[in-house]
């Protein structure tokens, strides 16, 4: 296996990896609905998040660990602040309005829109390339989507909680489009930030709300489940924006919805009909159709010069004007030379080419 293909098979881990997690938290979120008001609960779990991951931060600074991730520039501020507005406190408060009007293993799979939206609004304002294969998946998602909104209506009402669930998703599609624009950067000081600002504001509303703070236990639940489920999963989730680019990512991360409604089904002893699994077998086509994708023709790389952990591969073949000492990965501001090549890839942050 060379460099290349570890390197995006090691990025599509990481979406699977960031997916389960977040997934395997929508069912559990569901248990403290009835406890904690949902935008405090949005809040804690963001907070938890940003707390947790900025403990780990801080303990890498005192053993003095080599940083080998790019550091967070200027012009990253205006990308990361709409990203934290779209993702941190308008997404999060509409999911947990959703999960109040709307069963778990519903919710969990209603979640799968997001990736749709993510590969929408990379596809038309960012110009990412999104094939056939991968637009034949959006639809087969966006069908099941739309089956599992309706099923349960006995009559002709407007699903209020199917609805503040497909915000949500609009919402975090906003925010995976911004973040790609900073995904060069440290992904934990990026995740910190994000559920730093967002806990914070969300918290502080629900305060200003009259809302008060749970007891000891199911705070410090919501604060671990935050940290693991929303902070650990944001940085595998920038880390595979990296490699794999906003849509496949999304298309990868639609599989938490899965393990969502798996786990529901357990911990509440659903009982869904016919077309709950319809929706799903439709859903299962599409996330299919995405991740069985094969991306490979001539292509040109311009002149670009950017920041980011690498290896010397094929992309980076460039001197260093300092001392190195040979280790990999390492991270230093570089400069890519125009080359025109062929081979499997994906829009990752060196293949952002028109086709």
């Amino acid at each position: 296996m060379n460099n290349a293909t570890r390197d995006q098979t090691r990025s599509v881990l990481q979406a699977l990896a960031a997916a389960a997690l977040f997934g395997l938290s929508t069912p559990l979120a569901k248990l403290l609905v009835g406890t904690i008001p949902p935008l405090l609960l949005a809040g804690l779990l963001y907070a938890g998040s940003g707390i947790g991951l900025a403990l780990l931060i801080a303990m890498r600074a005192l053993r003095r660990q080599p940083i080998t991730e790019a550091p967070l520039v200027r012009r990253d501020v205006q990308w990361l602040a709409g990203a934290v507005l779209a993702g941190g406190v308008f997404g999060p408060i509409l999911l947990m309005l959703g999960l109040t009007h709307t069963s778990a293993s519903t919710a969990s799979l209603l979640l799968n829109l997001e990736g749709v939206l993510t590969a929408v609004i990379a596809w038309v304002v960012f110009r990412e390339n999104v094939d056939r294969r991968v637009f034949l998946g959006m639809v087969a998602i966006i069908a099941g989507s739309a089956l599992l909104s309706w099923q349960r209506q006995t009559r002709p009402e407007i699903p209020w909680g199917a609805l503040a669930i497909a915000g949500a998703c609009l919402c975090w599609a906003i925010d995976n489009n911004l973040t790609r624009q900073v995904a060069g950067g440290d992904p934990m000081q990026i995740a910190a930030i994000k559920g730093g600002v967002a806990g914070t504001i969300n918290v502080l509303l629900a305060l200003v709300m009259g809302y008060r703070f749970p007891s000891a236990l199911p705070l410090l639940a919501t604060g671990v489940l935050g940290f693991v489920g929303y902070g650990l999963s944001l940085v595998l989730f920038v880390l595979a924006l990296r490699g794999l680019g906003t849509a496949r990512t999304g298309a990868y991360f639609s599989t938490a919805p899965f393990l969502g409604a798996a786990l529901s089904l357990l911990l509440f002893t659903e009982h869904p009909d016919m077309a709950f699994w319809l929706a799903g077998g439709l859903m299962a086509i599409g996330v299919w159709l995405h991740v069985s994708e094969n991306h490979d023709h001539l292509h040109e790389h311009h002149k670009l010069m950017h920041n980011h952990q690498h290896r010397h591969d094929a992309h980076h073949q460039h001197a260093h004007d300092f001392l190195w000492n040979g280790e990999e990965p390492h991270t230093h501001p570089h400069v890519h030379e125009p080359m025109t090549h062929s081979h499997p890839h994906y829009p990752d942050m060196h293949h952002r080419h028109d086709h």
